[in-house]
């Protein structure tokens, strides 16, 4: 019962955190959209595709300028305010909701692409299924999940970063296309991932 106290007050208390830190310059607000995503954006036909923990809407603009219909989702209020504001701005069409990633139960797919720039992997323990769960719903057969995570090396030490159980978790509902493992630019180590929904066979068709 203590446990659950502490959870729900640390959770709430960061998202304050988050919330406060875009009234600033948050470290990971780089303005600058990563090349893996360009790299996906290049090889892959516009289609639709929803941000996951999208911050002042960097990766959505680039997206849309692509000619994605995109959905961007955050839980800090400031954030998706600042993304609104910056898609105005470029001119481009994009929707922008204050969600939670753990609570996308309302969004409709299907999403051919999610992206995550580092929200999995700061989602708190206990909801990563609850993620993963909505993820698979609003994925279309064959979609796409192009995630980046810093990886937890001290199981023992609590606070952000993936397991190799985590990855094992999304393994029994996505197909692993590429993995590529990093350090960011405190040498902590970090990867990106693409995984893919599997198509659905046809009723009566077995493999």
């Amino acid at each position: 019962m203590l446990s659950d106290i502490y959870t729900n007050v640390r959770n709430l208390f960061r998202r304050f955190l988050f919330h406060y830190w875009y009234f600033q310059q948050p470290p990971w607000d780089t303005g600058i959209s990563p090349p893996e995503l360009l790299e996906f954006i290049q090889n892959h036909r516009p289609g639709r595709a929803i941000d996951i923990g999208c911050g002042t809407g960097t990766n959505v603009i680039t997206l849309a300028q692509a000619g994605w219909d995109v959905t961007g989702v955050d839980f800090a209020p400031r954030a998706i305010k600042l993304a609104r504001q910056k898609a105005a701005t470029a001119g481009v069409q994009a929707e922008f909701l204050i969600k939670d990633a753990t609570a996308l139960e309302r969004i409709q797919g299907p999403f051919d692409l999610a992206f995550d720039l580092g929200c999995f992997h700061g989602v708190p323990q206990k909801g990563r299924a609850k993620y993963l769960k909505q993820l698979h719903r609003i994925l279309a057969p064959g979609g796409f999940w192009l995630m980046y995570g810093f990886l937890k090396t001290d199981l023992s030490q609590p606070g952000t970063g993936l397991a190799e159980w985590d990855i094992d978790q999304i393994l029994t509902r996505l197909a692993l296309i590429w993995r590529r493992d990093g350090v960011d630019q405190r040498d902590k180590p970090s990867a990106w991932f693409l995984f893919q929904k599997q198509a659905e066979l046809p009723a009566g068709v077995q493999l």
